[in-house]
């Protein structure tokens, strides 16, 4: 049985998938900017409301999303809990070669923070600081990220440089050979990594703005 909050839960979660908020992502769907937030879930005397059909379609169409991966991130919005993700700091992660090994071996210099997965049981945690965000964030934001997660145009995402930088952006368009990132949104703001030069990526789940 579907419930209400596996419903925005779901969606919630989609927009974060595309690094968005909920307004952000009703606007690329076409809809009002308010039609997904929090105050609009719930009628002035408490009973709950639903979105629409045509608004899922919407931000299905906007996304790229297929019905099934929306019906999976519902489903799994069911089992959504807080767990203890590992916690990294952006020059500790910068010198993180191997990420995925490295979330399970938990290696010194790693914290821990108590946050729900959001339907991702391989993320991490990292904390924004003295690194290059592009203009996508600021220092202290906390990012969700996926390490090693199949990427998608206009995904944002986290790329560790092999010479221990971290570069934040929105891929624009992949090769090959190169990944093309944006920063402030400008096409005078795109960035071009060549594979040989990048260490691993991580694609940013949600973002705590």
């Amino acid at each position: 049985m579907l419930t209400h909050d596996q419903i925005w839960t779901a969606i919630d979660g989609l927009a974060a998938r595309n690094g968005l908020s909920a307004s952000g992502l009703a606007r690329r769907a076409g809809l009002d900017p308010t039609t997904f937030n929090k105050s609009k879930r719930l009628t002035p005397d408490g009973r709950q409301r639903w979105p629409s059909t045509e608004s899922i379609a919407k931000i299905l169409l906007a996304t790229g999303a297929s019905l099934d991966e929306f019906v999976a991130m519902v489903t799994q919005a069911g089992a959504t809990q807080e767990t203890r993700l590992p916690l990294l700091a952006a020059g500790t992660a910068a010198r993180t070669t191997d990420i995925v090994a490295d979330r399970q071996r938990r290696p010194a210099g790693w914290s821990e923070i108590a946050l729900a997965t959001l339907g991702e049981p391989h993320a991490v945690a990292l904390e924004v600081e003295e690194t290059d965000t592009g203009g996508l964030y600021r220092d202290g934001d906390l990012l969700l990220i996926v390490p090693g997660a199949q990427l998608r145009r206009g995904d944002r995402l986290v790329a560790r440089l092999t010479n221990g930088s971290l570069v934040i952006g929105e891929l624009k368009r992949e090769t090959a050979d190169t990944l093309d990132l944006v920063h402030s949104g400008g096409p005078e703001a795109v960035r071009v990594l060549n594979r040989g030069e990048i260490g691993w990526t991580a694609r940013i789940h949600w973002a705590s703005q």
